[in-house]
């Protein structure tokens, strides 16, 4: 099976890369089954993915869970995550194609692994896309509350957690590693072997993230005494004071993004922009960086969302004549994101899947 997946079934590698702890795919965190090891000495000697998609289809969605999990932690031990990660979405393009509705755990599974494995690269943004394409799969059948199911959301939300660590969007953290956190105390009442473990992590994660909440309300409160103290300087027409002004009113409203309170940060980011503009009438980079955040800010609201694809595309043009690469791959980056349909689940899971 080497062609396939790129690893010599023979010689098996887990992980220690103390990184990978931040993720599901710590390998304390769900224990493979005894009997996953005699079923992939079959599954690895298989030729193609579409012979092993037929044997998989006939196997417990729990074993295949194990499978693909280990395969993942060998690949990410030897180096080879991103080989590994086309290799996992060439099956899942396999499965996709052949159509089967009894299929649709199996590519959730795929989809959270490929999720943990591209949090582990820090490509936090196609991590999000995957996250959410497992949440859709997992949505079909939303009222579920069996075993593999609940895993599979656990394990996900319990990945979107760390996401939403990296990205410093507490709230959002807290809401769903407090979820993963009830599925997994769930499950562990049945099988405390299986899934112990991973309550014992979440509930690591969790304080971790609290604690980061109260600092970040702290930050947060910092930084409105410094606005309202620069706001008050201003007045003296002094252009270093009008400077420090801007730096704090974007720091205030990019603190606002990661808590979720988008309509406030939009705010300060119009605010910041006007006295910027004062201060340097001809466009710059500056301008173009903060009118980003701005136009970033304004898609989170339905309300807004339309002004804020034109500020963005506007910004595009902007950064090609300035000759912004960075900035103009970030606004790219922002407006094919907003494009995509599986995102909109982020914002209503938890409507969506069962308490």
């Amino acid at each position: 099976m080497a062609d396939i997946w790129g690893i010599n079934p023979e010689v098996v590698v887990m992980p220690n890369d103390t990184a990978m702890n931040s993720t599901s795919l710590d390998p304390l965190f769900l224990p493979p089954g005894p009997d996953m090891a005699p079923m992939r000495a079959v599954w690895d000697s298989l030729p193609t993915l579409s012979a092993l998609r037929r044997e998989l289809g006939k196997a417990p969605v729990g074993l295949v869970v194990d499978y693909v999990r280990v395969l993942a932690q060998e690949a990410i031990a030897k180096g080879d995550g991103k080989r590994m990660i086309d290799t996992i979405r060439r099956f899942d393009t396999v499965l996709q194609r052949a159509g089967h509705d009894d299929s649709s755990d199996i590519r959730a599974a795929l989809n959270q692994v490929i999720t943990a494995m591209l949090i582990e690269n820090d490509d936090l943004d196609e991590a999000m896309l995957s996250a959410a394409t497992t949440l859709s799969l997992l949505s079909t059948t939303p009222r579920r509350k069996d075993i593999m199911f609940s895993a599979l959301l656990g394990m996900t939300l319990y990945d979107l957690s760390v996401l939403r660590v990296k990205r410093k969007e507490y709230r959002h953290a807290e809401r769903q590693i407090s979820k993963a956190l009830k599925l997994f105390e769930r499950l562990s009442r049945n099988d405390p072997d299986r899934f112990g473990p991973a309550v014992v992590l979440a509930l690591n994660a969790s304080t971790s993230i609290y604690r980061s909440r109260i600092e970040q309300v702290n930050l947060l409160a910092h930084y409105q005494v410094a606005t309202t103290t620069y706001m008050e300087q201003v007045k003296d027409g002094s252009e270093e004071v009008t400077s420090r002004l801007v730096t704090s009113l974007e720091d205030e409203g990019r603190m606002l993004v990661s808590m979720g309170r988008y309509r406030e940060s939009v705010q300060f980011f119009m605010r910041a922009l006007k006295y910027l503009t004062r201060m340097e009438p001809d466009f710059s980079m500056r301008q173009l960086r903060l009118s980003v955040d701005l136009g970033e800010a304004l898609l989170q609201a339905n309300a807004t969302r339309d002004k804020g694809v034109h500020l963005l595309n506007t910004m595009l043009h902007k950064a090609s004549r300035l000759n912004a690469v960075d900035e103009h791959s970030r606004i790219t980056n922002i407006l094919l994101n907003a494009k995509s349909r599986n995102l909109d689940i982020l914002g209503l899971w938890h409507k969506i899947f069962p308490r």
